[in-house]
């Protein structure tokens, strides 16, 4: 068998977040020792910060870092640079911050390093939801003058959504996942983040760090996300439903239901996140919370069951 036949799956790392919430423990099964609310579980990720191990065949107890630097042929070829992507469940007990992220251009003029694009799969969400996208900041003075006067319900742009839904948070873009929102986030490998406003909360003691300087100056205006420029995700059964396709991923999600799901294949390399349900990917059984790499090149995989399965292919 050929090193790159083999579906490469991964053990999540999870994180404790001060607005995290129980989900990630009562619904997707994942155990931990950590003693505070998990806000966040980064399913594939290959970075200082989390860097999962491969959970079975035969790499396993391996690190995606490892493979990624050793084994390029299960990547596609040459791998330059940093694993390119990172994706996350995040389940939000409370409202989280209100922050943007900058370009790969600004990114690495201040200190180096990627930006962030990343874009929002609504898993579950309460009736009525909504999430801060954009705002309504005519021109950048006014974006810190509202900022300067706290004048939050004014300033933040809030988009309707419900289970399903898929939105793309661009770099520029002020955001933030509100009280009660379920997702899979898929992102640029990068952790940049600037805070704008945090409900005046504090950790350890302190007020958590805001960093305005930073903010406004990447913070897209005039710019908010409307009710558009979101996708209703109701794909046909079986029928891969593209999402998104941006200069650094394309993204699908596929709704499987029976034995005749398409065979998926990328020449690269594909992410997959089993969202709900279970099935089988080539005989082997999957269930909700899995999350698996497709060697590039792999041969055509069978998707069967009853299920819900995201994929996402890095573009750049």
């Amino acid at each position: 068998m050929k090193e790159n036949n083999e579906l490469i799956f991964l053990k999540p790392v999870l994180k404790e977040r001060i607005w995290g919430g129980t989900r990630l423990r009562t619904e997707w099964g994942y155990d931990s020792d950590l003693p505070g609310a998990l806000g966040e579980c980064w399913a594939v990720s290959c970075n200082g910060q989390a860097d999962c191990e491969v959970m079975g065949g035969r790499y396993r107890g391996r690190h995606l870092s490892e493979l990624w630097k050793k084994c390029p042929e299960l990547f596609g070829g040459e791998t330059k640079g940093d694993f390119p992507l990172l994706v996350k469940i995040i389940d939000a007990g409370e409202d989280l911050s209100v922050q943007v992220h900058p370009d790969d251009a600004y990114a690495q003029a201040h200190g180096g390093g990627n930006g962030k694009w990343e874009c929002w799969y609504i898993l579950d969400c309460p009736e009525h939801a909504e999430l801060i996208a954009g705002s309504h900041a005519t021109c950048r003075d006014e974006l810190e003058q509202m900022i300067r006067e706290g004048a939050w319900d004014t300033l933040l742009n809030r988009v309707p959504i419900r289970k399903g839904d898929f939105l793309r948070v661009d770099p520029g873009t002020l955001h933030a996942i509100t009280a009660g929102v379920e997702l899979l986030e898929v992102q640029q490998n990068s952790d940049i983040t600037y805070r704008i406003y945090d409900y005046g909360r504090h950790q350890n003691g302190k007020l958590r760090e805001l960093h305005l300087s930073d903010g406004v100056e990447v913070t897209r205006v005039p710019y908010c996300i409307t009710s558009a420029d979101v996708i209703h995700t109701d794909p046909q059964e079986n029928v891969p439903q593209l999402l998104a396709d941006t200069p650094q991923y394309r993204m699908w999600t596929i709704a499987v239901n029976g034995t005749s799901a398409p065979k998926i294949k990328s020449e690269r390399f594909l992410i997959g996140n089993v969202l709900d349900g279970n099935g089988t990917i080539d005989g082997m059984e999957v269930r909700k919370g899995m999350h698996f790499i497709v060697p590039g090149g792999y041969m055509p995989a069978q998707l069967e069951g009853r299920m819900r399965v995201n994929l996402t292919e890095p573009v750049s």
